[in-house]
């Protein structure tokens, strides 16, 4: 499986993005918690245009999702610096996909990547483009996921359920698939997106993970 470097603007050519400059400053560094790459410190995006999912929340993340990691693709949805599927690669994921549409966000992913020797792997793909544009490639490649993280700005929250239905239309989705979507505690998810249903909900300060998996609608019979 050769790795993806695609932006929207060359879709099926697989060439870098270019790199830019970028300023850091310590503060704004997260790190990776376990595995592989334990305690290695990540970049992350300046400015307000993107949240980091915290340490604390991240660990409760991978806490839930530990037993169902190993061998599985992980698809990392509005991946900001990439944390969460780099987490899931350090945790032993056999693929990780990284969706941004920002470049300057896919930039630092790309940083990321690199300083853990990443950046050539065949176990990542980063797909620098909106969600839908994205899928709709991932569909044409046959991808199918067992974990998938979203985490949509905060002030996006009608990409939800959008991003819930294309995963199923596209077909995306293995028969037993997780879906995480990380939110504000002040909106509360739409419990069911056609097949995909909400079976917890874990709060942690002001974020909340909901877990949707599918759950076929029973037909009453009379």
């Amino acid at each position: 499986m050769r790795v993806l470097f695609l932006t929207a603007g060359d879709r099926g050519r697989g060439e870098p993005v270019k790199r830019s400059r970028l300023r850091w400053r310590p503060e704004s560094m997260v790190r990776v918690i376990a595995g592989q790459f334990r305690s290695r410190r990540l970049k992350t995006v300046e400015g307000r245009g993107t949240r980091p999912t915290s340490d604390r929340l991240k660990e409760t993340l991978f806490d839930l999702l530990q037993s169902d990691l190993a061998d599985c693709c992980f698809l990392d949805c509005f991946a900001g610096c990439g944390s969460i599927g780099i987490e899931a690669l350090s945790r032993g994921v056999r693929l990780a996909v990284f969706v941004e549409s920002s470049v300057r966000a896919s930039h630092v992913i790309q940083s990321n990547l690199a300083l853990l020797g990443l950046s050539t792997s065949s176990c990542q793909w980063l797909l620098t483009m909106k969600a839908d544009s994205a899928f709709q490639i991932l569909e044409q490649s046959a991808t199918q996921f067992d974990i998938i993280f979203l985490d949509p700005p905060y002030s996006a929250v009608g990409q939800y359920p959008i991003v819930l239905e294309q995963l199923q239309r596209r077909k995306l989705l293995t028969d037993s698939a997780i879906v995480i979507a990380e939110h504000s505690k002040h909106i509360d998810l739409v419990p069911r997106i056609k097949d995909l249903a909400r079976f917890r909900k874990v709060q942690q300060g002001d974020s909340v993970l909901s877990l949707f998996r599918r759950e076929r609608e029973r037909k009453t019979t009379l």
